[in-house]
This record gives structure tokens, sequence and C-alpha cells, in this order.
């Protein structure tokens, strides 16, 4: 997992401690999902937190920008945390509270404060894709990263954007 150092905002704790083998299974578990390893593996290091790396590159527009989408944080591999991915405000809550459709697993937020989500798309065989749900456009989804490891590798700084 390259760039753990600089992906996260300075001084900022982590939503929740890192993970340990039981959080993990028992959180997939209640999912109904694996995780990408590479989430595990940032998880181990850093669980959760406000991104300093706020942006991904789309390939489509998207409600945010014309060509990336905007990216608050990560949500924690947990439950204490009310934005762990199974925290109050977690992953249940998009589906259940906001209608988002039951596709996988929303792992970060956007600054529309709930308008749009980041989430692991399972609904293909394989590793989960990453995509963009826009509830403002009736949850259009958009590709935003092949898997977790190359969204990470993908975030940049909103500021290298016009």
């Amino acid at each position: 997992m390259p760039r753990d150092d600089a992906l996260f905002r300075e001084l900022v704790a982590p939503f929740e401690p890192p993970v340990d083998h039981d959080l993990i299974r028992s959180i997939e578990a209640e999912l109904g999902i694996r995780l990408p390893e590479a989430y595990i593996r940032l998880s181990r290091v850093h669980n959760g937190g406000h991104l300093a790396l706020n942006a991904h590159r789309t390939e489509q527009p998207t409600t945010w920008a014309t060509d990336h989408v905007g990216i608050t944080s990560i949500a924690a591999i947990g439950r204490t945390a009310p934005f762990s991915l199974c925290g109050e405000l977690g992953n249940a809550f998009w589906v259940r509270e906001w209608g988002y459709p039951d596709i996988g697993v929303y792992f970060a937020d956007c600054p529309s404060a709930g308008h749009d989500m980041i989430a692991l798309d399972y609904r293909a065989s394989g590793e989960p894709r990453v995509v963009h749900v826009d509830q403002e456009v009736d949850f259009r989804i958009t590709a935003v990263a092949a898997n977790f490891a190359s969204f990470v590798d993908g975030l940049v700084p909103e500021s290298d954007f016009p």
C-alpha cells in the first residue's frame, strides 16, 4: 500500500485502532463480503480517517466535477466509531436510511454530506471495483477505480484540479 504516511491529514487520529484478524472476520461476516486485502493492510496502519489526498480522477463527469470526485474520509473497519463500516452511520445506514443501492460496501464519504458516496461494488465476480454513487441523479453509478489498491494509488489533493 503506497503513500500511507501522506494519505491521511496530519495529526488526525484514525477513526478506530488498527484492526486484528478477529475483528476483520466479524465485520466481513456482518457485511456478507470479503474486504479487499489492500483495505485491510491500510487499516492495520491507519484505520479510517479524513484524507489529505482528497480527490480521484474519473473518466466520466459527476455532479462534483467534470473530471474527478472529492472524497472526505475513508471508513474504519469496525463498529465503535459512528462512520466505521458497521458503525451507527456506516454501510447499513446508507442503504437503509438514504436508500443507496445495496451493491456492496459504502466505505468513503464525499464533501456533499451524504448526497454521494464511494463504494466497493461487489456485483461482478472477483475483486470489487470502486465506484461513485450519486444520490442526486437517481443513484447513478460511475466507475472510479478497478480495485481498492488502484483507488488509493489514484488519490491526489483536490488542489491538483483547476
